[in-house]
């Protein structure tokens, strides 16, 4: 039993001194946290973007790798469970607005770009945008722009071209509306005229007073529910991100025509990739957006969420305009080189702590009017 004892320990010793040996056999985990519908995740025989990594990561670094893809609905439900500490993650990918709070709120830690070599392809008109003015902390990973999508089966032509279509009663319990406080005011506040960054209460309670009178009409409060729910027919009208428009339109009924136009003025968004300071491996992070920002990876995601790239490597490659179409690029890059002056006009910006928390209270009286 003794003589058992000592090999043990000497196999032991051995492993833990041989690198090359047992050592390598421990899993390295990187935790992912997205929005849902995000990634290209190798359904229908599509690019597997997790599942490639591994493998990449693997067969470059010799190492097993396990990565946790979690996902979320908004902005805000990411911020919350990020900021109670109960989780972890690596990476996220939120919104320009988001992360301009999460910056404010020493909440990311700033890249290391010399493991982000592929950044060189982010065009330049991505860069030193408000929400990360030094490129510190960022790494864009889509760009779009928020339009309304409608079944042209239900709604006349005639009522389509501004956000009046959202609190048209002709369509009352076909319309449905964002289902976080950022973007459902916002569509208020762009019928309105009134500017999306105005700390004023006046123009809160304004944006709200509209909001409750949409609210009779509105079928349901959604974020990813707006899919299937586009797609079936369930509902008629609704909001949403460009890029989405055409997942439903693939995905819609064959009594469906789901149709796409941009109100004007609108939202026009980032979200960007960075690293919470609560990460446990920001080196394989970083080295996670770095193969992002790869050509395969790339391309495969741009096609398969439909959004903008700001990735010269996506959007200057011919076979990726093909496979979309003329009508998806039309929809996608409207003119890349003036996204950032309407970006700048229009985009959501960080709110104020006291603005932000009155925002919250009217949001709260809206849902449960």
């Amino acid at each position: 039993m003794k003589k058992f004892v000592s090999l043990f320990v000497l196999a032991a010793l051995v492993c833990a001194l041989l690198l090359s040996g047992c050592g390598s056999s421990k899993t390295l985990t990187l935790n992912v946290y997205n929005w849902g519908e995000y990634i290209s995740d190798g359904a229908e025989d599509s690019f597997d973007t997790i599942r490639e990594f591994e493998k990449w990561y693997e067969a470059n670094y010799g190492q097993k790798l396990k990565v946790n893809y979690d996902t979320y609905a908004s902005n805000e439900d990411m911020y919350s469970k990020i900021s109670s500490g109960a989780v972890s993650y690596d990476v996220i990918i939120p919104s320009d607005y988001m992360i301009a709070r999460m910056i404010a709120e020493d909440m990311l830690l700033p890249l290391d770009f010399d493991n982000i070599p592929n950044y060189q392809y982010i065009d330049e008109g991505f860069r030193g945008l408000y929400y990360d003015p030094d490129n510190q902390y960022t790494v864009p990973y889509t760009y779009g722009i928020v339009g309304i999508i409608y079944n042209a089966n239900v709604v006349d032509e005639g009522d389509v071209g501004g956000w009046d279509l959202m609190w048209n009663s002709k369509y009352a319990g076909n319309i449905l509306q964002f289902n976080n406080s950022r973007d459902a005011f916002a569509t208020a506040q762009y019928k309105l005229g009134l500017d999306v960054n105005d700390s004023s209460k006046a123009s809160w309670d304004a944006a709200l007073a509209e909001l409750k009178t949409q609210a009779p009409l509105v079928k349901s409060y959604v974020m990813d529910e707006i899919y299937n729910m586009m797609e079936s027919g369930e509902a008629a009208v609704g909001a949403y991100y460009a890029g989405d428009y055409f997942i439903m339109l693939d995905a819609q009924a064959d009594n469906i025509d789901l149709q796409f136009y941009y109100p004007e003025p609108t939202n026009y968004f980032v979200d960007a990739m960075c690293i919470p300071k609560s990460a446990q491996n920001k080196e394989l992070a970083e080295i996670f957006i770095n193969y992002m920002l790869s050509a395969e990876p790339a391309i495969a995601n741009a096609e398969y969420i439909y959004y903008a790239s700001p990735n010269s490597l996506v959007y200057e490659d011919a076979d990726y305009a093909d496979e979309l179409g003329e009508e998806a690029m039309e929809i996608l890059y409207p003119g890349i080189e003036d996204f950032s002056a309407l970006y700048n006009e229009y985009a959501y910006r960080n709110l104020d702590a006291e603005t932000l928390d009155y925002v919250n209270t009217l949001w709260e009286e809206l849902k449960i009017s």
